[in-house]
C-alpha cells in the first residue's frame, strides 16, 4: 500500500468546524486521477468531536479513479464520442485528456493527460478558492468553486461558476459523490438516509439490495455490509426531478448531515460500500458560448 506525503494541502476553521483539504496539483497533488474533479477534496472534517469526512478506500494512487475523499465532483465527458483515437477530450476540473481506443468512456479508467490547464488558488482562514482555466481546446471554460464555512454556523458551502470561453456549447452533467464517514462507522444499520421525495425506484439495483430497506423517502440497513459488499441504485427518482434535500443520519453516534442544493437534482443514484455512504445526486448543466451556469450545495452538520 502507497501512502501520501508531501502533498499539497490547507485546513480551513470557523471555530466551529474545522476540515483539511488537499488541493490541485498536477505534480504533487494527492488526487490526480481522470474521474473526479481536483478541487475540494476534503481528507477530514470535524464537528463538536464528531468526523464526518475520510478515508474510506485501501489501496491509494494518485492517480486511481477513486482514491478520494469528500464532497468531491465529477461532470460527464465532453467531445469523447466524437474524437478518434488519438484525439482529446475534456473532464472539467481535470482537462484535456487524450481517447487512447475505439472503447467507450469509462469514468474507472485513467486517461492520458494532454492539458491540465491552469489552477489559481486563494486560501483564507474559512475559505478555499479554486479556479481552473482550460483554453486553445475544442471545449474550452473558467470554472470557479468555493468551498467556505458559514460564519457562527457549523456548516460548509460549495458555490460553483463555470463559463464558457468556448465556442462549442457546453452540455454535461455533475453530481457529488459525498463519500460520507461518519465518526469511522460502519456501513450499515447505523445509517439512515432520506431524500425528499416519498417514493423511491430500486429499479436496477446491484449488490446486497436484500439488506436495504425504503420506506416514506428513506434508506434504512437491515444489517451491515462486509468487506467487499456494496450496494448500487443508479436512479431512485425514476427519471423524474426531485429537490436537493438530503440526510445522512448515523443514529448510533448522533453525528449526521443535511445536503441542500439550489438546482433541482435530475438524476439520484446511490452507492455504498462497507466504510462510506455515497447518496450521488446529480445536476444537469447546459451553457452556450459566452454564458455562464451557477450552482450552490450547502452542508449543515449536526450532533443529536
Amino acid at each position: 500500500m502507497r501512502s501520501a506525503t508531501d502533498v499539497p494541502e490547507t485546513e480551513i476553521t470557523n471555530g466551529l468546524v474545522r476540515a483539511k483539504l488537499y488541493l490541485p496539483d498536477a505534480e504533487k497533488g494527492y488526487y490526480r486521477g481522470t474521474r473526479f474533479d481536483w478541487s475540494g477534496v476534503v481528507a477530514s472534517l470535524d464537528y463538536k468531536g464528531h468526523t464526518y469526512h475520510g478515508k474510506w478506500f485501501d489501496t491509494y494512487s494518485p492517480t486511481l479513479h477513486d482514491a478520494v475523499m469528500g464532497p468531491v465532483e465529477e461532470f460527464g465527458p465532453l467531445g469523447y464520442t466524437h474524437v478518434k483515437p488519438g484525439g482529446t477530450f475534456v473532464k472539467i476540473g481535470v482537462g484535456s485528456l487524450i481517447r487512447p481506443d475505439e472503447k467507450p468512456y469509462n469514468a474507472f479508467a485513467y486517461y492520458p493527460i494532454a492539458n491540465p490547464g491552469v489552477w489559481a488558488i486563494t486560501k483564507k482562514a474559512d475559505q478555499v478558492q479554486f479556479v481552473h482555466t482550460l483554453a486553445d481546446t475544442a471545449y474550452a471554460y473558467e470554472y470557479r468553486k468555493t468551498l467556505a464555512l458559514t460564519k457562527n454556523k457549523p456548516a460548509l458551502v460549495i458555490t460553483h461558476s463555470l463559463k464558457n470561453i468556448g465556442n462549442r456549447p457546453i452540455e454535461t452533467t455533475s453530481y457529488n459523490h459525498n463519500f460520507f464517514v461518519i465518526d469511522q462507522q460502519p456501513t450499515g444499520t447505523g445509517y439512515a438516509i432520506k431524500f425528499p421525495v416519498s417514493a423511491l425506484s430500486t429499479d436496477g439495483g446491484k449488490g446486497v439490495t436484500d439488506r436495504v430497506r425504503f420506506q416514506d423517502g428513506q434508506l434504512a440497513y437491515l444489517s451491515d455490509l462486509t468487506k467487499g459488499e456494496s450496494v448500487y441504485y443508479p436512479n431512485l427518482g425514476n427519471g423524474q426531478p426531485m429537490r436537493y434535500n438530503i440526510t445522512v443520519d448515523n443514529t448510533k453516534t448522533g453525528a449526521g448531515v443535511t445536503v441542500t442544493g439550489d438546482r433541482d437534482i435530475s438524476r439520484m443514484v446511490y452507492w455504498s460500500s462497507s466504510t462510506t455512504v455515497s447518496p450521488e445526486p446529480y445536476v444537469t448543466i447546459k451553457i452556450e458560448p459566452g454564458q455562464t451556469f451557477s450552482w450552490q450545495i450547502a452542508y449543515q452538520y449536526y450532533v443529536k
